[in-house]
């Protein structure tokens, strides 16, 4: 029972990075995390193939090892929500405020 709470978890991360490849604003790296850790727990062949991943072993073993996610990947996330933010001021999407923290404050005349 607990091999297939482990496996599934794998599953659910994995696919979350997957989603977050593709989908801009959703993170990859950070599920690929969690899913190596549940693999280290109850699929060790997963947890391999993870670790020996062409794209995301290295990172994954960096995060292992010494807790760490390089700072070329800290950078670029950095500046990609700096991105956001910008296009946002100059586009007519939400302000986070009228989005999470206020929507029945939302103005009606937009």
């Amino acid at each position: 029972m607990k091999t297939l709470f482990w496996r599934s978890l794998v599953v659910i991360f994995i696919t979350l990075g997957i989603i977050g490849a593709i989908l801009p604003g959703m993170p990859t790296t950070v599920f690929l995390i969690l899913a190596a850790w549940a693999a280290s727990k109850g699929w060790p062949q997963m947890d391999a193939w993870l670790l020996n991943h062409p794209k995301y072993g290295a990172t994954l073993r960096n995060w292992r090892e010494y807790g760490t996610v390089p700072r070329k990947a800290k950078w670029i996330a950095s500046i990609m929500m700096l991105i956001s933010g910008v296009l946002m001021l100059f586009t007519n999407a939400p302000s986070i405020r009228d989005v999470i923290l206020f929507p029945h404050m939302r103005r009606k005349d937009v």
